[in-house]
């Protein structure tokens, strides 16, 4: 498991505690990315949306979310080099 998880709060969560809830997003590195720094990215699956950043920055990266449905069409279009 990935040590460099990013937590959110729920938007249920008041300032005064209670029963609140947190999740985290588990980044995974892509299998193009090396030791050198290249062009990479880093994806924190959820059930319904895909998180995306940049692998060189990390947690400082800047990100965007994308529908799973969208995600799955890029990888599938991306993997047949065109």
């Amino acid at each position: 498991m990935n040590t460099d998880l990013r937590w959110f709060k729920s938007t249920y969560s008041g300032t005064e505690g209670g029963n609140c809830l947190e999740i985290a997003l588990d980044w995974r590195k892509s299998s193009y990315s090396d030791d050198q720094g290249g062009a990479c990215l880093e994806i924190a699956p959820c059930p319904h949306t895909v998180h995306v950043r940049d692998s060189k920055l990390g947690p400082r990266s800047p990100r965007f979310a994308v529908a799973q449905g969208a995600w799955t069409a890029f990888v599938a279009y991306a993997r047949t080099g065109a």
